[in-house]
C-alpha cells in the first residue's frame, strides 16, 4: 500500500511539471508571436532614455448649412513650440535659451505672447484688475505689487544681473508663461502661431543653441461665411485658467481651442473629436522612438437645419423693412424709431429652425477682426434678439387666452360677449379700438377685440391664463441647442419674485399680453407652431444631422421632439382660433397681400405698449401657412414700430423658393457672394485681415451693459428697451433687476391698439 501511495505521488509531481512546462511554452510563444504590452517600457530602451506621453490633436469638425455649404472649416498652419523634454533643466541655461528664442522671433517679425498682467517697463504696474491668479501662482501675499511679482520671478529663476532690466522682464514674462500654461512633458509652450517656412528653418537650425524648439502642424478655425447665422454659429477661443482645471481631466491642453458660444460651444464634444496619444522616447536630446498609443479621431461635421440662402434673404427682408419700408410709412415718426427687430421661422412639421434674423446684426469675420467696434456699436448688434430679446407679445397672446377659454369651457365657439368700446373692471375703464357689440371668439381674434378678451380673462382667472401660457412653452427655455432666455410670465408669482405688489387689474391685461411679461420671438414662433399643429408643441432645433469628417457618412440625424401636447377638452377649439387668424390675414394692402399666394395664411398681430406714452409700442406678429396643412410657422417683432406684418408675404415667398411650399418644389438658389459692409468707427485701433475666429477672450459681461436709461414713469413695461441688453450672445441671461411701476397700464386709458 505504501508503494502505491509513493508511486501516485510521483505521478502527480510529473504531471505538474509537464503542465508548467506546457504553460511556459505557450506564454513564450505568445510573446514571440504577438508581443506583450505588460513588459515594462524601460526594458525596450537603453539606460538613460526618457519616455513620456503626448496628445495628438484631432481636427475640429466643420459646420455646414442645410444645402451643404461650408460655413466654418479649418485652415492649416505651422506653430513653433518649446518642448520640455529638450529644454535645459539648469535655470541659468534655460534663461539664456528663452532670451535667445525671444530675440530670434522678434528679428523675424514674431512677438512672443505673454499672459502676465504686468507692464513691460518700469515702474511696473498691473495692467489688469484680475491679479489674484498671478499672486497665487507666485505664492505672494494678497498685497503684493507688480514690482514684487517681477522680483519674485527674477529670484526664483535666478535671472542674473548681467541682463538688462528689459531682458530680465522678457525672461520673467516667459517664465511666468511656463507657470501659467502648465509647461510640462504633455503641455508644450506656444512660442508663435502661423510662422512662415523660412522662420521654421532658421529656428530649427538654431536647435543646438536654443534646445527644445519644435515646429508642429496646427490648424485654426476659418470662417468661410461670416454673414450666415453669426449669433448661432458662435466662436472659439483659447482655454483660460479657470476653465483648464476642469478641462485637463478631459484631455485638453492649454494650447487647445474651445467653443465659446453658439454651436461651437453647444456641440463642443461632437466638433472637437477625440485626441490621440503617442509615446516619445528621448535620449541625449534626440528622439529615439515614437509609438502611437491611440489615433486621433476628427470631429464630426455638423449640418444645420438652416438653408444659408434663405437665411440671407430673411435677414435682407428684416433689414429692408427697417431701412426702407417702415420709414416711408411710419405713422408716428416723432415717437416710433423702428431701428431693431427679429424674425424666427420654423418647419411646422418638425420644429426645425429654418431661419433666424436679428437686426442689427454683424459678420463673424468682422467680430474677430474688430471686436472693439461691436462693444460700442449702436443698438447692441451682438445680442441675438430671436432667442434673448424679451418682449411683450401684445395681442398675439390672445390666441393663448382663446385656447384657455374654449378648453376650460368658460366660452364656446358661439358664445357672444359684449364690446361697447369700454370695459369696466373694479371701477376702472379699459378700452378697445372698436365698438364690436356682441362678438364671438373667431371675429374677436380677427379684429383683436380687447373687450372680448378682457371678459374671457376675468372668467378664466390668472391661474388658468398662466397654466395655458406654460403649456405653450412660455416662461421656460425652448430647448434649442444654443440656449435661450426663459422669459417670464405675468402673474402674482413673478411680481412677488420682483418684490412688487399684484393688483387685480393686471389679470385682464395679462390676458391680452399687455402687462409686464417677457417672451422671445423664438418662443412666440413655437406658439404659432403649436396652434398650427392643434396643440402639439415641438421643441425647436438647429442641428439637422452629424456626418463623419470629410465624408457623406451619416452618423446621426435629429428626430423631432414633442415637448408638450395640450389635452383638448373641446376638440374643435382650434377651428375657431385658426379661422380667426385666417380672417385676420385678409386685411392687408395689395402690395403685402396674403390672399393671392395660392393658399390661406393664418396670422395674429399685436402692438404692445412699451411706455407711459400710449404711442410707444412694438409691433409683433405670429402665423403659419398653409393654414389647412401647415408647413411653416413664424414670428417677428419690430421694436418701436408698426406694420411688422408687411414682412410676412416676402418671408413666405422666399421660403417657397428655398425650401418649397404648398406643393411647389424649391428652386434651391445658390449662395450669393458675401458682402461685408464697411464698419464706421473712429474708436477701434486694432484691425487685421485674418478670417479666423481665434480671438482674444471676450470682455466681461459688464462691457455689454449700456448706460441705464433715465428714470421713467414705467421703467419696466418693456424689457427690451427699458432693461438694456446685458448678455453676451448665446449666454444664459441674468434675471431682470430693473424695478417697475406696480400701477403700469392700469389707468383708464390703458389699451392695446391693434390696427397694424
Amino acid at each position: 500500500m505504501k508503494g502505491f501511495a509513493e508511486n501516485l505521488k510521483s505521478i502527480i509531481i510529473i504531471l505538474l511539471v509537464v503542465l508548467l512546462a506546457l504553460l511556459s511554452s505557450l506564454r513564450l510563444m505568445k510573446i514571440q508571436v504577438v508581443g506583450d504590452k505588460s513588459i515594462a517600457a524601460p526594458n525596450q530602451y537603453e539606460p538613460g532614455t526618457l519616455t513620456y506621453k503626448k496628445g495628438v490633436k484631432a481636427t475640429r469638425g466643420e459646420i455646414i448649412d442645410y444645402d451643404g455649404n461650408v460655413i466654418v472649416t479649418n485652415d492649416a498652419r505651422t506653430d513653433l513650440v518649446l518642448r520640455m523634454a529638450f529644454f535645459p533643466t539648469d535655470l541659468k541655461e534655460g534663461n539664456k535659451t528663452l532670451l535667445g528664442i525671444y530675440r530670434a522671433l522678434e528679428e523675424r517679425g514674431y512677438k512672443f505672447k505673454e499672459s502676465i498682467p504686468v507692464s513691460f517697463s518700469k515702474p511696473y504696474i498691473f495692467t489688469s484688475k484680475d491679479t489674484d491668479e498671478l499672486i497665487s501662482d507666485l505664492n505672494l501675499n494678497v498685497y503684493a505689487t507688480a514690482e514684487n511679482c517681477i522680483d519674485k520671478l527674477i529670484s526664483d529663476y535666478k535671472i542674473d544681473d548681467k541682463y538688462t532690466d528689459e531682458e530680465k522682464r522678457i525672461i520673467a514674462g516667459m517664465r511666468y508663461q511656463m507657470i501659467d500654461k502648465d509647461f510640462s512633458y504633455s503641455n508644450d509652450l506656444l512660442l508663435a502661431e502661423g510662422v512662415d517656412e523660412k522662420t521654421v528653418v532658421d529656428l530649427k537650425e538654431m536647435g543646438n543653441f536654443y534646445r527644445g524648439i519644435e515646429a508642429i502642424d496646427a490648424s485654426e478655425r476659418k470662417i468661410l461665411r461670416g454673414d450666415i447665422l453669426p449669433h448661432e454659429i458662435g466662436t472659439v477661443g483659447p482655454i483660460y485658467a479657470e476653465e483648464y482645471d476642469e478641462l485637463k481631466s478631459k484631455g485638453y491642453s492649454y494650447n487647445d481651442i474651445l467653443g465659446k458660444s453658439g454651436i461651437e460651444a453647444a456641440l463642443e464634444t461632437e466638433l472637437r473629436g477625440l485626441n490621440g496619444e503617442e509615446q516619445i522616447a528621448v535620449k541625449d536630446g534626440v528622439v529615439r522612438d515614437v509609438k502611437t498609443i491611440s489615433d486621433a479621431t476628427s470631429g464630426e461635421t455638423v449640418k444645420l437645419t438652416v438653408n444659408g440662402a434663405y437665411q440671407l434673404k430673411l435677414q435682407n427682408i428684416l433689414d429692408n423693412f427697417l431701412t426702407n419700408t417702415f420709414p416711408s410709412i411710419n405713422p408716428k415718426p416723432w415717437v416710433l424709431k423702428g431701428n431693431c427687430g427679429a424674425i424666427c421661422v420654423l418647419d411646422a412639421k418638425t420644429g426645425a429652425v429654418r431661419g433666424m434674423a436679428t437686426a442689427p446684426t454683424y459678420n463673424l469675420k468682422d467680430y474677430s477682426e474688430n471686436y472693439d467696434y461691436f462693444l460700442q456699436a449702436k443698438d447692441s448688434p451682438l445680442v441675438n434678439r430671436c432667442t434673448y430679446g424679451l418682449y411683450r407679445p401684445g395681442s398675439t397672446f390672445k390666441t393663448i387666452t382663446a385656447t384657455a377659454g374654449l378648453n376650460e369651457g368658460v366660452i364656446t365657439g358661439g358664445t357672444p360677449l359684449v364690446c361697447h368700446q369700454l370695459y369696466n373692471f373694479y371701477g376702472t375703464n379699459y378700452s378697445c379700438t372698436g365698438y364690436h357689440n356682441n362678438i364671438t371668439v373667431r371675429p374677436a381674434i380677427e379684429v383683436s377685440c380687447n373687450c372680448f378678451f378682457y371678459e374671457v380673462s376675468r372668467m378664466l382667472g390668472i391661474d388658468n391664463i398662466t397654466k395655458y401660457a406654460k403649456l405653450y412653452g412660455l416662461g421656460s427655455h425652448t430647448g434649442i441647442e444654443t440656449g435661450d432666455a426663459e422669459g417670464y410670465l405675468c402673474n402674482p408669482e413673478t411680481f412677488a419674485e420682483h418684490g412688487q405688489e399684484w393688483y387685480i387689474g393686471y389679470v385682464i391685461q395679462a390676458g391680452i399680453g399687455n402687462q409686464d411679461c417677457g417672451m422671445t420671438p423664438l418662443q412666440m414662433a413655437v406658439v404659432a407652431n403649436t396652434i398650427a399643429n392643434r396643440g402639439v408643441r415641438y421643441q425647436p432645433y438647429l442641428v439637422d444631422s452629424y456626418y463623419s469628417y470629410g465624408t457623406n457618412n451619416l452618423i446621426k440625424k435629429t428626430e423631432p421632439t414633442i415637448a408638450q401636447q395640450i389635452e383638448l377638452n373641446t376638440p374643435d377649439l382650434y377651428d375657431y382660433i385658426v379661422g380667426g387668424m385666417i380672417d385676420a390675414s385678409r386685411s392687408m394692402p395689395a402690395r403685402y397681400s396674403l390672399t393671392d399666394l395660392g393658399y390661406d395664411v393664418a396670422i395674429k398681430t399685436g402692438t404692445p405698449q412699451t411706455g407711459a406714452d400710449l404711442n410707444e409700442q412694438n409691433s409683433f406678429f405670429i402665423g403659419f401657412a398653409p393654414a389647412d396643412n401647415p408647413e411653416v410657422a413664424f414670428a417677428g417683432v419690430i421694436e418701436s414700430g408698426e406694420y411688422s406684418k408687411y414682412m410676412i408675404r416676402d418671408l413666405l415667398v422666399a421660403y417657397q423658393e428655398c425650401y418649397g411650399l404648398n406643393g411647389v418644389k424649391p428652386s434651391k438658389p445658390k449662395l450669393p457672394e458675401e458682402v461685408r459692409p464697411e464698419l464706421t468707427t473712429t474708436t477701434s485701433t486694432t484691425t487685421t485681415t485674418t478670417t479666423t475666429t481665434t480671438t482674444t477672450e471676450p470682455a466681461t459681461i459688464e462691457q455689454y451693459i449700456e448706460p441705464a436709461p433715465a428714470a421713467q414713469e414705467q421703467p419696466w413695461t418693456q424689457p427690451v428697451q427699458q432693461q438694456p441688453w446685458t448678455e453676451y450672445p448665446a449666454a444664459v441671461p441674468t434675471e431682470p433687476t430693473v424695478p417697475y411701476d406696480p400701477n403700469a397700464l392700469s389707468s383708464e386709458t390703458s389699451q392695446e391698439p391693434d390696427n397694424n
